[in-house]
Order: C-alpha cells, then sequence, then structure tokens
C-alpha cells in the first residue's frame, strides 16, 4: 500500500494471489500505477467472489468468509469490484477475464484440494480423514511442547478455508485466477 520506491521505476510490475490481502483494492492499485512508468502495465491474478455470488445467501456469505478467515483476507471483492477499481486508480484497461472457468477436459483448479485417495498421500491428507489425523498430531505435538501453542487451532482454520475454496469453486462463486492487464496512462 505505500511502496518506498521512487514513482516511474518500472517497465512492468504484476502481483500473483497478493493484492487480494489489501484492504482497499484501490489504495493498492493506486500504488502500483505510482511505480510503473507511463505506458508501463501491469499484470493482476486476483482471488476474487464472481459475478455468482450473492451477498444476500447464507451459504454464499459462508464461503466467503470461511476463505477471508483462513486465507488473511480483510475483504474478498468481486470480480466487478476489482475490475472498477483497476479502472478508478487509473489503468487502461487491456484485458480481463475469469483464468479458472475451464473448457472441455481441463481439470479444474481446486481438484488438488478436494482430498482423493486416488491423488496419494498428499490426496489422502486432505480427505476429511486425513485432516482429522493431522490435525491430532498436531494437537499432540502442541501439547507435547514440539509445536507451538495455536497451532491445532491454525491447523483447523486452514481445513476449513480449504473446504471453502473447493466449495466456493464448485458453486462458481469463487476464483483464484481473475486475470487484469493494463497499462499507465502515457500523459
Amino acid at each position: 500500500m505505500e511502496m518506498d520506491i521512487p514513482g516511474n521505476s518500472y517497465d512492468a510490475a504484476y502481483a500473483i494471489e497478493a493484492t487480494c490481502h489489501a484492504p482497499n483494492l484501490v489504495g493498492v492499485y493506486k500504488e502500483m500505477l505510482r511505480v510503473v512508468k507511463p505506458g508501463g502495465r501491469v499484470a493482476l491474478y486476483e482471488w476474487c467472489m464472481t459475478d455468482k455470488y450473492d451477498a444476500n445467501n447464507p451459504t454464499h456469505k459462508r464461503i466467503s468468509l470461511g476463505i477471508e478467515e483462513g486465507d488473511g483476507i480483510a475483504k474478498l471483492f468481486t470480480t466487478q469490484e476489482a475490475l472498477e477499481a483497476f479502472k478508478e486508480a487509473g489503468f487502461e484497461v487491456e484485458f480481463s477475464t475469469d483464468m479458472a472457468i475451464t473448457e472441455g477436459n481441463d481439470t479444474p483448479w481446486y481438484v488438488p484440494l478436494e482430498g482423493r485417495i486416488q491423488d496419494g498421500i498428499m490426496g489422502f491428507f486432505r480427505t476429511k480423514l486425513g485432516k482429522s489425523i493431522t490435525g491430532q498430531f498436531v494437537g499432540l505435538l502442541e501439547s507435547m511442547g514440539v509445536a507451538p501453542k495455536g497451532t491445532q487451532h491454525m491447523s483447523q482454520v486452514l481445513s476449513v478455508a480449504q473446504d471453502n475454496l473447493v466449495e466456493g469453486a464448485k458453486l462458481g462463486i469463487f476464483t483464484p485466477m481473475f486475470l487484469l492487464v493494463g497499462r499507465k496512462p502515457l500523459i
């Protein structure tokens, strides 16, 4: 939000799954605009709620909150809000799309998070049983003083976040891949 970098320093800039952690998208985008030279490009890969998100739907709200809390995000904005913030910051939008939308036989991005035994040991540890075993093991380590206090709680928070990422993706209300590309005006 406040980089210690002189204005007009870079030919281009990018952020991958990072600016979603800023409390204000216009503010973080303006800061990126400030450090890029006139005519320079900025590309963002943003975590967002999609146009299918309904803030009045209790399930949608639960999913959004679970992702926010589990992934340290102050507020998930919609793709439309991100696009408008990008424009408001001063960028000339060249391209925007949700890269998470798959066509044909492409494997959706969230499949590795679903927890499937056929995906090997990591797949198993992402299943409900695997997460339970992990939580108990982490709790044991915490009680022995090997892991710091709060580790088991954090494990549970991350588990809930994982479940909400998958559920949000399956409902089409969340994307971790909203791509924005813009240019700083020459003037």
